[in-house]
């Protein structure tokens, strides 16, 4: 009796047992940050990747709410505290060719090799809202650095993107590791009040808890047509009960 087949099958047990427990793995590891049910799949793995590269878990906060001063919210993906600053990511997963620039209010998406083609708002002025939504909470650390990265997700491929804004990377997944390493290259940055911080982003991720606040957000996300091209934002039983329970004034960097 030949042993190739039995040695095939104790393979692929092996392959099947290590798969799983390297996703064990990972799931763990995010949930030291956000409820693995929580937000988008590729805001999830910016979040692992930034753990695997030794970003306190304490630091990194995820699917935040910022209150605007009209009253309405703005939905950040993730939003990463570091001694040199504030890093804000939008996070986007499409396919197809993307066109624009930073002066551009839309980019467009082309799929089916120019067939299809769909309109988003730009990413570089969205993350821009956001980062001015943060600073104008942040009464006690004006003119703190805070950084702005795109990571586009999928099978999408940059064609003509054009961006000189100061501290704004447009990237794909593989460079996250080396844009942080960057950043956080950067001198220290003057801090009035770290704890300011922290609360803000912490009472923003317990925004997201409250279905009335996430339908608001929606809302303001379709009128303004900030939505994606090929879905939309969706309010889910997972929206509404998940919780997670946080420690007041942690001070992480």
């Amino acid at each position: 009796m030949s042993l190739a087949p039995i040695i095939f099958l104790l393979c692929l047990i092996f392959w099947v047992v290590y798969f799983l427990y390297v996703k064990h793995k990972e799931r763990k590891l995010i949930e030291l940050v956000t409820p693995i049910t929580r937000g988008e799949w590729s805001e999830r793995r910016v979040i692992l990747k930034l753990l695997k590269d030794g970003i306190n878990p304490k630091a990194i906060f995820h699917d935040l709410y910022i209150q605007k001063p009209n009253g309405e919210y703005t939905q950040v993906d993730v939003a990463v505290a570091t001694k040199t600053g504030i890093i804000v990511f939008e996070v986007k997963d499409y396919s197809g060719w993307i066109f624009g620039n930073e002066h551009q209010r839309y980019w467009t998406q082309i799929l089916a090799y120019g067939k299809e083609k769909h309109r988003f708002y730009n990413p570089v002025m969205q993350n821009a809202g956001h980062i001015k939504a943060i600073r104008r909470c942040l009464q006690q650390n004006p003119g703190i650095p805070i950084y702005s990265v795109i990571v586009f997700f999928g099978s999408s491929e940059f064609k003509n993107i054009t961006c000189n804004a100061d501290n704004t990377f447009i990237i794909y997944p593989h460079s996250i590791r080396q844009v942080v390493s960057e950043i956080l290259r950067q001198p220290d940055a003057n801090f009035g009040n770290k704890y300011e911080i922290m609360d803000l982003f912490t009472k923003a991720v317990q925004n997201g808890n409250d279905p009335m606040i996430i339908e608001s957000q929606i809302n303001s996300a379709a009128y303004y047509g900030r939505n994606k091209p090929q879905s939309s934002y969706t309010l889910s039983l997972t929206s509404i009960f998940r919780l997670r329970i946080f420690s007041h004034r942690r001070r992480y960097w």
